[in-house]
């Protein structure tokens, strides 16, 4: 092997450590800015695996859509309409909590099993790849046909933001 293969595959290990760390963060984490530190982590591990499937244009509207725009907008959310006593009542280490909680990860399991049992007893053909796109061209697609979409997608984020600045100070008149 040479040293880019090496390469390759430490830079997948971080990423897959990335993925699965800063989403076992989001999950089990009982405060709220921790979990969205974790799917932050969760979000740029994602970008990163797309950067080694050479997808660099997509790798860097992850970051740019996702982890700008979507966690400034939770982070946003959370602190607007956080309850004024702190964290909601989790409960710790009950036996129905802990119940839900193999139950949880059972759930979590299930499909990974059943996608990797297909997967061994049938491989799928490894396809060769397309000549790779300038992204001049793959601006002007995207802008021509699919230009509303990109329009809804800030207009999603507005309403959103609306509505959580919106939800904020009803809870704060209330008080």
């Amino acid at each position: 092997m040479s040293m880019m293969e090496y390469l390759a595959y430490a830079a997948f290990g971080l990423y897959l450590f990335l993925i699965v760390a800063g989403g076992l963060a989001a999950v089990l984490s009982k405060n709220l800015i921790r979990s969205l530190v974790g799917l932050i982590m969760t979000l740029f591990g994602v970008a990163g695996m797309y950067f080694l499937m050479s997808a660099p244009f997509i790798a860097l509207m992850q970051i740019l859509i996702y982890v700008g725009a979507v966690s400034v907008l939770i982070f946003f959310a959370i602190m607007l309409t956080r309850a004024p006593g702190g964290e909601s009542g989790i409960e710790g280490s009950t036996p129905k909590a802990l119940k839900r909680g193999l139950l949880a990860l059972a759930t979590a399991l299930m499909p990974a099993v059943i996608l990797g049992a297909i997967i061994i007893r049938k491989t799928p053909e490894t396809l060769p790849l397309k000549p790779e796109t300038a992204l001049t061209v793959l601006g002007e697609f995207l802008t021509g046909p699919f230009a509303l979409s990109f329009e809804l997608i800030s207009v999603v984020l507005f309403v959103a933001m609306a509505g959580a600045v919106l939800l904020g100070f009803e809870r704060r008149k209330s008080e």
